[in-house]
């Protein structure tokens, strides 16, 4: 089910997907009373703003991670990620915060000496 929401949300939010939507509207604006045709709309594109703002803000933090983790040497592993699935989104995450824990106690124990 997650891959079909994550695929309908890809596709609504791009223009041919937002003119789906207006068409649709107007289609059933035609067929059942005006206020249906807007609430179903706003349900749709509350749904496609909800789906793409978490996967963008996700893969966001994944990247910022990232450039915290290695000022030196930037990795282009997390370049795109946006575009992955959520599971992969918060491997990534968990993998850099666990190697930004790891660096940072390996910097508390060389300052201890």
């Amino acid at each position: 089910m997650n891959q079909f929401l994550f695929q309908m949300a890809d596709f609504l939010s791009r223009p041919p997907g937002f003119y789906f939507v207006i068409v649709a509207m107007i289609v059933s604006t035609a067929l059942v009373p005006f206020t249906y045709a807007l609430s179903v709309a706003a349900i749709v594109i509350t749904s496609v703003v909800l789906i793409q703002g978490y996967r963008d803000t996700a893969a966001i933090h994944a990247k910022l991670d990232e450039i915290i983790v290695s000022m030196r040497e930037t990795r282009n592993e997390v370049v795109g990620l946006e575009h992955e699935q959520p599971e992969r989104i918060a491997a990534a995450v968990e993998r850099l915060e666990a190697e930004a824990e790891n660096q940072a106690k390996a910097g508390t124990s060389r300052l201890d000496r």
